[in-house]
């Protein structure tokens, strides 16, 4: 069990794990039993998941190959419990690491011009293979509102810890002209404001 509370907002956070075996409830009915008994009496916000499924991942990438290669290592170790379906990305730069993971590597040369078409056909394949939740490991792709739209809270940007004090073009440079000596990383969901999800 893990717990925090959110001082400034004043909501509470709790995430508990358990195991089924010997559980009287059955798989099946936790969810309706749960909203019943508890979650309606203290109108609380809360999600159920079954660790026996892993979540199916997207890794959406550019031209950097940094945080692709830690999110693979880290799930072909088993230290993260996913899948990795599919690479989606906008070069053509990693392939070869897709296919040494053996994972389907999918190429998509974006402009202006063809930029929404190719996004329907992104949220298609992502929905044929039953995606849970994307990941942009430096992806250089600016997502429209649209695509956000179909994955609401369901999208992870992981970047430099510079967002979102220094949003936008140059980030690094205006760091720096501002002395900062030490960046390191993080990451948010995908919102519709930019950077700062």
């Amino acid at each position: 069990m893990d717990e925090h509370v959110e001082k400034e907002d004043s909501i509470f956070f709790m995430r508990v794990q358990w195991e089924l075996s010997g559980f009287d409830i059955p798989k099946e009915k936790i969810r309706d039993v749960f909203t019943e008994q508890i979650a309606n009496r203290f109108e609380m916000e809360w999600h159920l998941f079954f660790t026996d499924r892993k979540p199916r991942m997207a890794l959406f990438v550019s031209k950097s190959s940094h945080c692709m290669y830690d999110i693979l290592a880290r799930q072909y170790s088993g230290e993260w419990n996913i899948e990795i379906p599919l690479i989606v990305s906008n070069h053509n730069a990693h392939k070869d690491l897709a296919d040494r993971y053996n994972i389907p590597f999918y190429h998509y040369e974006i402009n202006r011009e063809n930029k929404g078409a190719i996004e329907n056909e992104q949220i298609l394949l992502l929905k044929e293979k039953k995606i849970d939740f994307v990941v942009l490991a430096r992806y250089m792709q600016i997502l429209s509102k649209d695509f956000i739209k179909e994955f609401p809270n369901k999208i992870i940007n992981i970047h430099h810890s510079f967002l979102p004090a220094f949003a936008g073009a140059k980030p690094y440079h205006r760091a720096h002209e501002r002395g900062v000596k030490i960046i390191g990383a993080t990451s948010h969901y995908v919102t519709d404001d930019l950077d700062a999800g």
